[in-house]
C-alpha cells in the first residue's frame, strides 16, 4: 500500500516491518560473528513476522529468493552498514561527545550493546507503539542500558525537537547523530526539514551518520520487481517501491556541506572492500552500487 501523509504501522506492518527485516539481517551478521548484537534475535522473534521467523529458522533459503545472495552475503552486507553507524558512536564518544540520538530507532539497540563512556545520554526517537514495543521487549529480557537511555515516543512528522528538548536535551552540547535507513521514507521536503532541524540542534563538533542514495528509482526497476514476487510467494508482502518516497530530492551530500558540516562519503563498493568483503554487483546488494555510506562532523 502507497504511503499517505498520515499513515501508520507497528513492527509488523508498512515501514515498521522494515525495521524487522533489518534486525533480521543483524541477527544474520550476529551469527557470522562478524558483528555483537544479542538482542536482534529476541527482538525479531517477539514481533513475531511469520517470514522472518522461519528464515531465522532456516525455513527459507535466501538462495531460492536470489541465488547470488545467500545467507553469508546478506550478513556481510549488514555488517557493513551496522559498523557504520556503530563506528559514529565511538569516534564521537572518543571525542567527548557524551549525547547521542538515534532517530527512527525501531529494533536498534545500541542503547544495550554498545561500550558507552559513563555519564553518556542515548535518545532514541520513533512512534509510541514502537518505542513501547522495544522498551517492553527487552526489559522482559533483563536487558539494561549500557548509557542512561532516554526513550522520545513520537512520530518524526511531528515536533520531535521539542520533545527532545523537554527530555533533556543539551543543544549547546556536541551530539551524535544516526539516521539509520531513513531518508528514502521520507518525502523530498520532509528530508531537508529532518536535517535543518539537526543542524540547528547541533552544536560544533556534531556528527551524524547516514546513507546517501542518489536515485531512489532503483526500488521500483525490473530486479526489484523480480524480487519483491519471490517474497510474496513466501507470503513477504514487503514492497519496497511503495514504502519510500519517489521524485527529485536535495543531494544530502551538498545539503550538508552548504550548512557548515564537513562530509565525507565511501560508496558501497568501497565500503565492501575496507571490511574485507567482496561486493557482488550481479546479486541484491548490486542495486546500491552508487549508494554511499555518510560521515559528517559540523564545524
Amino acid at each position: 500500500m502507497a504511503r499517505t501523509d498520515n499513515d501508520t504501522w507497528d513492527l509488523a506492518s508498512s515501514v515498521g516491518s522494515t525495521a524487522t527485516m533489518v534486525a533480521a539481517q543483524r541477527v544474520l551478521s550476529h551469527r557470522e560473528g562478524l558483528i555483537d548484537d544479542p538482542y536482534a534475535e529476541p527482538l525479531v522473534r517477539a514481533v513475531g513476522l511469520d517470514f522472518f521467523v522461519r528464515a531465522l529458522d532456516g525455513e527459507i533459503s535466501l538462495d531460492a529468493i536470489d541465488p547470488r545472495f545467500n545467507t553469508r552475503r546478506a550478513a556481510e552486507g549488514m555488517a557493513v552498514r551496522t559498523r557504520h553507524f556503530d563506528r559514529l558512536f565511538a569516534d564521537a564518544t572518543a571525542a567527548g561527545v557524551r549525547q547521542a540520538v538515534i532517530l527512527a530507532s525501531g529494533l536498534d539497540a545500541r542503547a544495550y550493546r554498545l561500550p558507552w563512556p559513563a555519564s553518556t545520554t542515548v535518545y532514541e526517537l520513533d512512534q509510541p507503539d514502537v518505542i513501547a514495543f522495544k522498551s517492553n521487549t527487552l526489559a522482559a529480557l533483563g536487558a539494561e542500558p549500557t548509557a542512561q537511555r532516554r526513550a522520545v515516543a513520537i512520530d518524526l512528522r511531528e515536533d520531535w525537537p521539542k520533545a527532545l528538548l523537554d527530555n533533556g536535551f543539551d543543544p549547546t552540547q556536541p551530539t551524535a547523530w544516526s539516521a539509520e535507513g531513513l531518508l528514502i521514507y521520507l518525502p523530498p521536503e520532509a528530508q531537508d526539514l529532518l536535517f535543518d532541524r539537526i543542524d540547528e540542534l547541533s552544536a560544533p563538533g556534531s556528527r551524524i551518520a547516514t546513507e546517501h542514495i542518489p536515485d531512489v528509482s532503483m526500488f521500483a526497476d525490473e530486479r526489484s520487481r523480480e524480487i519483491a514476487e519471490r517474497l510474496q510467494a513466501y507470503g513477504q508482502n514487503i514492497e519496497m517501491g511503495e514504502l519510500i518516497y519517489h521524485g527529485d530530492r536535495n543531494d544530502v551530500v551538498d545539503y550538508l556541506t552548504d550548512r557548515g558540516w564537513d562530509v565525507t562519503t565511501q560508496k558501497m563498493p568501497d565500503a565492501y572492500a575496507a571490511n574485507g568483503f567482496t561486493f557482488d554487483e550481479e546479486s541484491t546488494i548490486g542495486l546500491f552500487t552508487d549508494m554511499s555510506y555518510l560521515s559528517a562532523i559540523k564545524r
